[in-house]
Formats: C-alpha cells, structure tokens, sequence
C-alpha cells in the first residue's frame, strides 16, 4: 500500500544554517547523565535493504510488517521533535533507505528545518544501488553530503560480499550524486581475507574522485550465519599496513560522528578509521538511534532502548511524547560493550545492524 503524501507542496530550499542554537526556546535541550548533549539522531526508515551484505544479514532475511513500521508522518513528528531538543544533524539510514516507498517525501518535508537554520545537516548512508535516480532530489531537499557503503572495487568480490550486487549501478549512482554537487564518502567494512589485500587501491581510487574513505570494523551484532572471528580485522594492523605505503598525518577534522581522520600526503585526501573493538570511541558520544520501528537505541552496543512509537499511538500531545524522550536519555551509557565472543562465538549484540539503522 503506498504510503500517502506529507504535504504536495515543493520542498523548500534550505538556507545557509543559523547560529548554534541547542533547542527550541521553552524546550531543554537533550543531555545525558554523563553532560553529553545530543545532537545527532541517526534514523532508520526501513530494515529492507535490495543487498545482503555478509557482514550485516543473513542471507534469507525475516523482515517486518508494515504495520510494525512508522509512517513517513510519524518519523516526521519524531524527527521535529529531537530537532526541538538541540539536534543539528540528521542521518536517515535502513536497510537501505532509498528502497522506503515515498522516502522522497519524507527528506522534503524534513528539509523544511534546513530551510529555518533548526537544522545543520541532513543526510544519508546508502549501498548507492539506488542513488542514480534519487540524487538531483536529494540535492534540491538541501542534502549536501552522503556516505556510499562499498567495500571493494573487484566485481565479483563485491557481489560475493552483498551476495548479489551490481558494482556498475553503485558507481553510476555515486557520479549521479557528484554531478548533483553532492559530497560523497567512502564506507568501507574491513574483512579480513576478503578485502585487507586492496584497502590502499581503494583509498586512492576514493581520493582521486574526490572522495574520503572511512574503515570500519566488524560489529559483532546480529547472527549472520557467519564466524564474526572469520571476519574480523584490526584496523590498527591496517594502519600500519598502510602506514607502509602511504605517510599518514594526525588531524582534528571531525564530522560528528565516531570517526578518527588522517591525511594522506601521497593522495592529499582523508582517511578514516572507526573501531568500535580495538578502540572504544564512547567518550564524546553525541549519537542515538532510532530504528523504523520507533525504538531508541541510546547506544549501538547496548540492548535498552525506548519504545516511541506506543507514545506517538497512544499520546497525541507533544509533553509526553518529550517527557518520553527525557526518560530514554537519562538511560544512555556511558559506553558500548562490543566484544567478539571467542568461546561461544556468538554476536555481542543479538539484532542485525540493519535494524538498528547504520
């Protein structure tokens, strides 16, 4: 059933962002117990992804019921309300976002805060399948910059990682995105045995389009029908693999997120690292979860979360829908307890990534 409009009107264009303001005037903004504000909401729109990734699903996936879905009105409605609170960048993720049937809608109706400077940035994770149509829309809702999940540059080796991806239809979606004036960068999940051996080639084929790259980790969340040992890769052993090639230089550039850059003298472009094992990135944690289904995860590696959606069902008005988000925040961690379990060999977290959203 398709999901019916949030508005007809055009999406506004956004204007250039107004000074930091951390909430709406008469509203507190979002901080947790240990003085972190929260300022960036990461959202699923949907657990349904045209890839399988082995690193995120099993192969024959179980999904959701619609009807266990929010609607593109209740994300919405959610979405204002952490804008409300002091967030100032917003990440819609899946699965894979751009399957979401009229997720188009939603980025125009949420490109209305860019527009009156609540919000900073608006944007996206995306395996890119989808991108060649979606890109000139994405960059008129004021989408400025993206991240694009892919882990190899070999054709076949990229399908045997998604299990079934077309390499061509990434690319294609990534130049439709760069002919759009949109910023891309490179996700790359290490996997050891699979792509350790062309981490550098990737680096620079990124750099050369103008693109940074980010590594990251395995995350043990999720039964994937795989050994998480099997896969598993410091990123401190690819570092200094790369460290042998390349001269990599500490800076302070930052994006919000739990990422660590270098620059790369040889490439001249930024290189990421995200490890969740081999370094624990907790402290300056800004960063909550919201899944399709309206649970707040407060923290990737941590099982408690919040159910929103019963309050927006049940509640209309807005102080107990922020009465609620109150409650969740006051329960953030102080840190995840990511661990590959070598004796039972088990996922340290029992959903699959694509729940929770990237």
């Amino acid at each position: 059933m398709a999901f019916e409009p949030l508005s007809t009107a055009a999406p506004p264009m956004p204007s250039p962002a107004a000074p930091d303001t951390p909430a709406t005037p008469g509203l507190a903004p979002l901080v947790d117990p240990f003085g972190r504000a929260i300022s960036y909401l990461r959202v699923s729109v949907t657990d349904r992804c045209d890839l399988r990734c082995v690193y995120c699903m099993s192969e024959h996936m179980t999904f959701l019921p619609k009807a266990d879905i929010l609607t593109l009105e209740e994300l919405d409605r959610l979405c204002a309300a952490f804008i409300a609170r002091g967030t100032r960048k917003l990440r819609i993720t899946g699965g894979e976002p751009l399957v979401r049937r009229g997720i188009m809608t939603l980025f125009g109706t949420l490109s209305r805060h860019l527009a009156s400077g609540a919000l900073e940035e608006l944007t996206l994770t995306t395996n890119g399948s989808q991108l060649d149509k979606h890109a000139a829309a994405l960059a008129d809702c004021g989408v400025r910059r993206i991240n694009v999940s892919l882990d190899t540059l070999d054709p076949q080796t990229f399908r045997d990682i998604t299990r079934w991806g077309d390499l061509d239809q990434v690319k294609a979606g990534i130049a439709a995105a760069q002919r759009a004036g949109i910023a891309v960068k490179i996700n790359a999940v290490a996997l050891k045995g699979v792509n350790e051996h062309e981490l550098g080639n990737l680096m620079v084929w990124a750099h050369g389009a103008g693109m940074d790259l980010t590594l990251i980790e395995v995350m043990p969340l999720g039964d994937i029908g795989e050994n998480r040992l099997d896969q598993y890769l410091p990123l401190s052993m690819v570092r200094a693999r790369l460290a042998e090639r390349f001269t990599l230089t500490e800076t302070d550039y930052r994006t919000g997120g739990p990422a660590r850059y270098v620059r790369v003298a040889e490439t001249g472009g930024r290189l990421g690292f995200i490890t969740p094992l081999t370094h624990n990135f907790c402290e300056s944690c800004n960063r909550v979860r919201l899944t399709c289904t309206g649970t707040l995860f407060m923290c990737l590696g941590q099982e408690d979360a919040a159910d929103l959606r019963a309050v927006l069902r049940t509640a209309p008005d807005e102080a107990t829908l922020h009465a609620a988000l109150d409650a969740a925040i006051a329960r953030k961690p102080k840190g995840h307890d990511f661990v590959i379990d070598r004796r039972r060999k088990r996922p340290a977290v029992a959903r699959h990534m694509s729940v929770t959203g990237g």
